[in-house]
């Protein structure tokens, strides 16, 4: 499952060389990944009420081709591994012609906010856990 969320390059996302400053980017893997699990019936709100958030462990960016103030990015999100516990996402972001411009990937862990222990989405959350592994499948 590959969603998809456009986002509209804003002039204070620009940096003084009039290209998308290269932190920005990682702002737009959260849309896309936010509007992923939105996508799938489960929005990012509805956890944090219950409690739980899911922090970054690990990010990587590639930067292959700059965007500019105007320009149309289509982020393409999906998930590429999950264990129950910790969930890979990649990213695409390509400009209005469909030319690459970032590839990346993000890894997470779900925890209780106020201690930081991990929790497992299958017992928490299962319609949650089914569509991630529903999610991976259909990329195999």
């Amino acid at each position: 499952m590959i969603v998809e969320t456009n986002v509209e390059v804003r002039y204070q996302e620009t940096d003084q060389m009039g290209v998308v400053y290269h932190a920005n980017y990682l702002v737009w893997f959260e849309i896309g990944r936010t509007t992923f699990m939105k996508e799938v019936g489960f929005p990012y709100y509805r956890m944090e009420e219950e409690g739980i958030v899911a922090p970054v462990l690990d990010i990587q960016v590639q930067y292959k081709k700059p965007l500019s103030y105007g320009q149309v990015a289509n982020v393409k999100t999906w998930v590429k591994e999950y264990n129950g516990v910790k969930i890979t996402y990649e990213y695409e972001i390509t400009n209005e012609n469909g030319e690459l411009a970032v590839t990346g990937q993000s890894t997470h862990v779900c925890v209780k906010k106020g201690s930081f222990r991990p929790i497992a989405l299958r017992k928490k959350f299962p319609a949650l856990h089914d569509a991630y592994l529903n999610a991976v499948k259909d990329e195999s």
